[in-house]
């Protein structure tokens, strides 16, 4: 009976040996592409990925990110008088996202640190923050008017709560009628101020106005007015008549 060499069953079992290795490592390979995939999805991943630096690829686009209802356009106004006051505002960014306001924010300047005669002006975007500017010229703007003390106590908190008034458009079938808002810089006291598109719309400018000084958390004995642009353009002391007060 023919039996089989010693270096015959070697041979065999070594072959049998490397086909297993093989298929072994190809199961692994492939679990651990499985365990790659799933580990991609899990939050400590996403929280990673989210804190990679903007030069390190396209993994941000994996992250969920949150519209807003409109697009908005930053604008930074630095007075200097031998300039047209057109060549001093200057358009900073513009977002409609939750993650990009919040980036533009972390990046800016706070209010409280601008120099004197400096604006920041936060519009949708298409209108320009001129009393010029066609969906801006027949409206008006709720003012808010701060002592210099308050400009490190509370002007930032304001100015921020104005930011977030703006962009959640929380005013009902009135949000149309918001255009934007404006922080003045001032040695003598600064100003906010939430622009609206129609001064004559009282039903709206007053529901707006209501909503804003809710927000922002002002006493029942604090009066915000509310002054038409044609009237501030042709005013001839500092401040003009209010339209409307809440």
């Amino acid at each position: 009976m023919a039996t089989a060499s010693p270096a015959g069953d070697a041979e065999g079992g070594n072959k049998n040996w490397r086909k297993d290795k093989e298929e072994k490592e190809e199961e692994e390979a492939a679990a651990g592409a499985l365990v790659g995939e799933e580990a991609l999805c899990a939050p400590t991943a996403l929280l990673s990925l989210s804190r990679k630096a903007p030069d390190q690829g396209p993994t941000e686009s994996k992250l969920e990110l949150h519209p807003l209802l409109s697009r908005w356009a930053l604008w930074f106004f630095k007075n200097d008088r031998s300039r047209a006051w057109q060549d001093n505002l200057h358009l900073v960014t513009k977002f409609d996202t939750v993650e990009d306001f919040w980036a533009m924010y972390s990046n800016i300047q706070l209010a409280s640190k601008l120099s004197s005669g400096c604006d920041y002006a936060l519009f949708k975007d298409g209108i320009e923050p001129m009393w010029e500017d066609s969906r801006n010229k027949r409206g008006g703007r709720w003012l808010v008017s701060l002592a210099k003390q308050q400009r490190h106590s509370e002007l930032d908190h304001l100015w921020l709560e104005t930011l977030l008034f703006l962009i959640g458009e929380s005013f009902e079938e009135h949000s149309w009628e918001v255009c934007g808002a404006v922080i003045n810089i001032r040695a003598k006291g600064d100003k906010i101020a939430v622009w609206t598109r129609e001064a004559e719309n009282q039903a709206g400018v007053l529901h707006i106005g209501r909503v804003y000084k809710e927000r922002l958390g002002l006493s029942s004995k604090t009066i915000i007015g509310y002054q038409a642009h044609a009237d501030t353009a042709t005013k001839s002391n500092s401040l003009a008549k209010n339209k409307f007060v809440v």
